[in-house]
């Protein structure tokens, strides 16, 4: 299952724990449409979305990452993970990173923690960075949290991309094991495009142009060319997907599950076409979340666990595409995991 090479440590990374948090305040697109000009149907019919969940003001991407993170280690039962990563694009802060704060709060103040920054595929490309450092014995658990809050980088007033993102935090634990025990995470397929860089991106704000007090207010904003955007996300989608089931040696048909990072419905929809599944097999949660960035991967499956579509013993494809271009996939061999609560604060996904 892990698709090691001959003579490596017959050593995978094996999911024991997951969990996902959303912040409590909720943005209906009937709140939009009082913004905008636009209205509920216009929304749903090109995003697929009806609402999402946004941080309150003064609630940073670390606070939803530690709620998240400390509901993974409970599903795992444990305490402890000597290694903490957060994929994120919206960090507490440019320095430091993200994660020692969150190991910190989570009192694994002896972990080593560090960011993973791909965007929309950082939680993809943490589950990779998480096997390689097990594979090498470094680390033994790792505590991978996909979080961020892309309301405080995205213009209130850019209808285009305020109808889409929405915040929240997901997460695993993953434990050493063996490639052929039920939970093994592998078949990883990662690539980028960095030439495409301007399609997704936050202009000012690092070295490449620093913050003045002239910057323009709309270089500190995320910004995205949609179209191209879609072209793109269905194409390295679809092809990653198809790489990681041929490292495997399956076919689309054997696959239980598809989860996608959750762009927008269109999109998921397009990439299940193309592989050739049939639409009960792609599992999204886009309509009650929207996009959530790197914690859109881990929340989907959490959703999906808590309402016990994915049973053990299925066979889980995971596939994200994100800024930089970056894009990943790998396969998951699903676990007996305990009772997964719904990622919404209070327990309950709270009524449309």
């Amino acid at each position: 299952m892990y698709g090691r090479r001959a003579g490596t440590p017959a050593v995978a990374p094996v999911l024991t724990g997951l969990a996902g948090w959303l912040p409590s305040a909720v943005v209906t697109n009937d709140d939009l449409a009082a913004r905008f000009a636009t209205t509920d149907a216009w929304i749903r019919s090109r995003t697929g979305i009806a609402r999402r969940h946004v941080a309150k003001p003064g609630e940073a991407t670390s606070d939803l990452a530690v709620e998240a993170g400390r509901r993974a280690l409970v599903s795992a039962g444990t305490g402890s993970a000597d290694t903490v990563i957060v994929a994120t694009t919206t960090p507490d802060r440019s320095c430091p990173a993200t994660a020692p704060v969150v190991a910190g709060r989570l009192g694994l103040v002896e972990a080593a923690a560090f960011d993973v920054g791909a965007v929309c595929t950082g939680f993809v490309y943490g589950l990779a960075t998480a096997a390689g450092l097990i594979a090498a014995g470094v680390a033994e658990r790792v505590l991978l949290i996909g979080a961020d809050t892309y309301s405080t980088i995205v213009d209130p007033q850019d209808r285009t991309n305020a109808v889409i993102f929405g915040d929240g935090a997901g997460a695993v634990v993953l434990r050493a094991g063996d490639p052929d025990e039920p939970g093994a995470v592998g078949h990883f397929d990662l690539g980028s495009d960095g030439t495409q860089e301007e399609l997704i991106m936050v202009a000012a704000g690092g070295s490449r142009q620093p913050y003045t007090t002239e910057t323009s207010r709309q270089d500190l904003r995320f910004s995205m060319r949609g179209k191209e955007v879609y072209r793109e996300a269905v194409s390295h989608l679809t092809a990653s997907a198809r790489d990681t089931l041929r490292h495997a040696g399956l076919k689309a048909d054997e696959i239980d599950h598809f989860v996608p990072h959750q762009a927008n419905l269109r999109i998921l929809r397009s990439v299940s076409e193309e592989l050739g599944l049939p639409p009960e097999r792609l599992r999204s949660n886009i309509e009650s979340v929207g996009n959530t960035g790197a914690a859109s991967v881990p929340l989907a499956l959490a959703d999906a666990a808590a309402r016990r579509i994915v049973q053990p013993g299925e066979r889980v494809l995971l596939s994200a595409f994100g800024g930089g271009l970056t894009w990943g996939s790998c396969l998951v061999d699903w676990p007996e995991l305990p009772p997964t609560p719904h990622p919404y604060e209070g327990g309950e996904e709270p009524t449309p």
